[in-house]
Protein backbone atom coordinates (compact mmCIF):
# COMPACT_ATOMS: atom_id res chain seq x y z
CA UNK A 1 0.00 0.00 0.00
CA UNK A 2 1.20 3.49 -0.82
CA UNK A 3 0.55 6.52 1.33
CA UNK A 4 0.94 9.98 -0.19
CA UNK A 5 2.37 12.65 2.13
CA UNK A 6 2.82 16.37 1.63
CA UNK A 7 6.56 17.04 1.16
CA UNK A 8 6.32 20.37 3.00
CA UNK A 9 4.24 19.50 6.08
CA UNK A 10 4.60 15.71 6.18
CA UNK A 11 0.82 15.38 6.51
CA UNK A 12 -0.84 12.28 5.10
CA UNK A 13 -3.08 13.33 2.21
CA UNK A 14 -4.44 10.07 0.70
CA UNK A 15 -3.51 6.49 -0.16
CA UNK A 16 -3.59 4.26 -3.21
CA UNK A 17 -6.73 2.64 -1.78
CA UNK A 18 -8.62 5.45 -3.54
CA UNK A 19 -8.93 5.60 -7.34
CA UNK A 20 -6.69 8.33 -8.78
CA UNK A 21 -5.78 9.66 -12.19
CA UNK A 22 -3.01 11.98 -13.25
CA UNK A 23 -4.05 15.30 -14.79
CA UNK A 24 -1.78 17.26 -17.15
CA UNK A 25 1.30 15.64 -15.58
CA UNK A 26 0.99 18.03 -12.63
CA UNK A 27 -1.83 16.85 -10.37
CA UNK A 28 -3.79 13.84 -9.18
CA UNK A 29 -7.55 13.69 -9.09
CA UNK A 30 -8.59 11.26 -6.38
CA UNK A 31 -12.16 9.99 -6.30
CA UNK A 32 -13.91 10.04 -2.97
CA UNK A 33 -17.43 9.79 -1.62
CA UNK A 34 -19.66 10.96 1.16
CA UNK A 35 -20.11 8.38 3.91
CA UNK A 36 -22.14 8.21 7.11
CA UNK A 37 -20.27 7.95 10.39
CA UNK A 38 -22.04 6.92 13.58
CA UNK A 39 -20.48 7.97 16.84
CA UNK A 40 -18.72 5.04 18.49
CA UNK A 41 -18.71 2.83 15.40
CA UNK A 42 -15.73 1.87 13.29
CA UNK A 43 -15.81 2.97 9.63
CA UNK A 44 -14.92 0.11 7.31
CA UNK A 45 -15.54 2.14 4.15
CA UNK A 46 -18.83 0.50 3.19
CA UNK A 47 -21.66 2.55 1.79
CA UNK A 48 -24.97 1.85 3.54
CA UNK A 49 -28.24 1.30 1.75
CA UNK A 50 -30.78 4.12 1.47
CA UNK A 51 -32.77 2.76 4.45
CA UNK A 52 -29.65 2.55 6.63
CA UNK A 53 -28.72 6.11 5.66
CA UNK A 54 -32.09 7.40 6.86
CA UNK A 55 -31.81 5.48 10.13
CA UNK A 56 -28.22 6.59 10.67
CA UNK A 57 -29.03 10.25 10.24
CA UNK A 58 -31.93 9.93 12.63
CA UNK A 59 -29.61 8.38 15.21
CA UNK A 60 -27.33 11.44 15.21
CA UNK A 61 -24.76 10.23 12.69
CA UNK A 62 -22.94 12.63 10.40
CA UNK A 63 -22.14 12.57 6.70
CA UNK A 64 -18.46 13.15 5.93
CA UNK A 65 -16.09 12.92 2.97
CA UNK A 66 -14.22 9.62 3.25
CA UNK A 67 -10.78 11.03 2.34
CA UNK A 68 -11.12 14.12 4.52
CA UNK A 69 -12.29 11.91 7.40
CA UNK A 70 -9.73 9.11 6.94
CA UNK A 71 -6.71 11.42 6.61
CA UNK A 72 -7.96 14.09 9.01
CA UNK A 73 -7.93 16.84 6.40
CA UNK A 74 -9.13 20.15 7.82
CA UNK A 75 -11.51 22.43 5.94
CA UNK A 76 -10.22 25.96 5.45
CA UNK A 77 -11.33 29.06 3.59
CA UNK A 78 -9.63 30.99 0.81
CA UNK A 79 -10.72 33.76 -1.46
CA UNK A 80 -9.05 34.15 -4.83
CA UNK A 81 -6.41 36.62 -3.62
CA UNK A 82 -5.48 34.61 -0.51
CA UNK A 83 -5.25 31.38 -2.48
CA UNK A 84 -2.95 32.98 -5.05
CA UNK A 85 -0.65 34.22 -2.25
CA UNK A 86 -0.57 30.74 -0.72
CA UNK A 87 -0.06 29.05 -4.09
CA UNK A 88 2.88 31.30 -4.98
CA UNK A 89 4.69 30.36 -1.76
CA UNK A 90 3.79 26.69 -2.05
CA UNK A 91 4.99 26.45 -5.67
CA UNK A 92 8.27 28.07 -4.70
CA UNK A 93 8.76 25.55 -1.87
CA UNK A 94 7.97 22.60 -4.16
CA UNK A 95 10.36 23.92 -6.83
CA UNK A 96 13.09 24.25 -4.19
CA UNK A 97 12.44 20.69 -3.07
CA UNK A 98 12.75 19.44 -6.66
CA UNK A 99 15.95 21.47 -7.12
CA UNK A 100 17.47 19.83 -4.02
CA UNK A 101 17.00 16.48 -5.75
CA UNK A 102 19.27 17.84 -8.53
CA UNK A 103 16.87 17.57 -11.50
CA UNK A 104 16.86 20.99 -13.21
CA UNK A 105 14.68 19.72 -16.07
CA UNK A 106 12.01 18.60 -13.59
CA UNK A 107 11.99 22.06 -12.00
CA UNK A 108 11.50 23.78 -15.37
CA UNK A 109 8.77 21.35 -16.42
CA UNK A 110 7.04 21.71 -13.06
CA UNK A 111 7.02 25.50 -13.22
CA UNK A 112 5.59 25.56 -16.75
CA UNK A 113 2.88 22.98 -16.05
CA UNK A 114 2.07 24.38 -12.60
CA UNK A 115 1.38 27.86 -13.96
CA UNK A 116 -1.01 26.51 -16.60
CA UNK A 117 -2.81 24.26 -14.12
CA UNK A 118 -3.02 27.05 -11.53
CA UNK A 119 -4.74 29.26 -14.12
CA UNK A 120 -7.41 26.56 -14.58
CA UNK A 121 -7.96 26.38 -10.84
CA UNK A 122 -8.15 30.13 -10.35
CA UNK A 123 -10.59 30.47 -13.26
CA UNK A 124 -12.96 28.12 -11.40
CA UNK A 125 -12.02 29.03 -7.82
CA UNK A 126 -15.67 29.37 -6.77
CA UNK A 127 -16.21 25.64 -7.46
CA UNK A 128 -13.59 24.45 -4.95
CA UNK A 129 -13.55 23.68 -1.26
CA UNK A 130 -10.12 23.88 0.41
CA UNK A 131 -8.54 21.41 2.84
CA UNK A 132 -5.22 21.43 4.64
CA UNK A 133 -3.44 18.52 6.26
CA UNK A 134 -3.99 17.45 9.84
CA UNK A 135 -1.33 19.81 11.24
CA UNK A 136 -2.84 22.80 9.41
CA UNK A 137 0.63 23.96 8.36
CA UNK A 138 0.07 27.23 6.46
CA UNK A 139 3.00 26.43 4.15
CA UNK A 140 1.74 22.93 3.29
CA UNK A 141 -0.40 21.66 0.46
CA UNK A 142 -3.99 22.78 0.15
CA UNK A 143 -6.10 19.96 -1.30
CA UNK A 144 -8.94 21.06 -3.56
CA UNK A 145 -12.36 19.39 -3.35
CA UNK A 146 -14.63 19.70 -6.36
CA UNK A 147 -17.50 17.74 -7.90
CA UNK A 148 -17.70 15.94 -11.24
CA UNK A 149 -20.02 17.14 -13.99
CA UNK A 150 -22.96 15.33 -12.35
CA UNK A 151 -22.67 17.74 -9.40
CA UNK A 152 -22.82 14.85 -6.91
CA UNK A 153 -19.57 12.87 -7.22
CA UNK A 154 -16.74 14.49 -5.20
CA UNK A 155 -13.03 14.33 -5.97
CA UNK A 156 -9.88 15.87 -4.52
CA UNK A 157 -7.10 17.48 -6.53
CA UNK A 158 -3.57 17.18 -5.13
CA UNK A 159 -0.36 18.65 -6.58
CA UNK A 160 1.62 15.64 -7.81
CA UNK A 161 5.09 17.13 -7.24
CA UNK A 162 4.13 18.17 -3.71
CA UNK A 163 3.65 14.57 -2.65
CA UNK A 164 6.00 11.76 -1.70
CA UNK A 165 5.05 8.11 -1.81
CA UNK A 166 5.57 6.14 1.38
CA UNK A 167 5.33 2.34 1.20
CA UNK A 168 3.55 0.74 4.11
Amino acid sequence: MLLYEDIISGDEMFSDAFPKKEVDGIAYEVDCQMIIIKEGEVDIGGNPSAEEQEEALEAGATTVNNIAHSFRLQATLFDKKAYLVHLKGYMKAVAESLAKKGDADAVAAFKAKANDFAKKIVANIKDYEFYTGENMNPDGMVALLNYREDGVTPYFTFWKHGLKEVKL
